[in-house]
């Protein structure tokens, strides 16, 4: 199946020829989503289940004061929309374009409960790990200062893309500003900071491709004093 979408929409499915992923699982279909389209909104029905192939996707929530607060960066492999309750507590767009696996939630976990242990095993370990992304946010907004969070965010990506020698992020600053709770100006400033100690550099292409050349002084960096 195929998302065909404008950027400002709900993601909404029309059929089209099974693809080779859907055909080695049946509880799965395959959609692509364009750069800034909506996946799901906040308190809508949560009737499923995500899971990213390629690209990336942000979740987040409007303040009453009409700022964003971005709640998780999800990459390839990640599941999200995972509910306790009937309807979604964020509102989940894509950065990029982006190429995401779906399941009907009931039809999913019907299936975990007639005993289909090897499903369920997958994917009680990639919910685990959403969760430890969870807590790892937690743990970074709990960063005394500006420098100690972006060193603390900039070793989490690195650690979650397997540690390239080029770390090309797919979300703005802007979205990690929002990510960390701080302003844009702060989150360049502690950048461009770090560029001046030699602990990272930019290519020349693109702002959002970063060379980590010291992790260990960036480590020290995300420890708080």
């Amino acid at each position: 199946m195929v998302v065909r979408v404008r950027g400002n929409e709900t993601a909404k499915p029309v059929p089209s020829q099974p693809n080779k992923l859907a055909r080695q699982d049946a509880f799965w279909s395959e959609f692509k989503i364009r750069s800034g389209a909506k996946l799901f909104g906040e308190a809508e029905p949560a009737d499923y289940v995500y899971q990213i192939r390629e690209g990336a996707v942000r979740t987040y929530k409007r303040l009453s004061d009409g700022r964003r607060q971005i709640g998780a960066f999800h990459l390839p492999g990640d599941i999200f929309g995972v509910e306790d309750g009937e309807v979604h507590r964020f509102t989940a767009e894509a950065i990029v374009n982006t190429t995401v696996r779906v399941a009907k939630r009931r039809t999913l976990f019907t299936s975990f409960a007639k005993g289909n242990i090897r499903a369920a095993n997958n994917v009680r370990h990639l919910i685990t790990r959403t969760l430890e992304h969870a807590e790892n946010h937690l743990l970074l907004l709990g960063r005394q200062n500006s420098l100690e969070k972006v060193a603390a965010f900039l070793l989490e990506m690195d650690h979650r893309l397997e540690h390239p020698n080029v770390m090309a992020l797919p979300m703005s600053r802007r979205d990690i500003a929002d990510y960390l709770g701080m302003t844009l100006e702060t989150v360049s400033r502690s950048l461009s900071s770090f560029r001046d100690e030699g602990i990272l550099s930019f290519t020349e292409k693109n702002h959002r491709e970063i060379v980590l050349h010291d992790r260990s002084t960036l480590a020290e960096r995300a420890t708080p004093v």
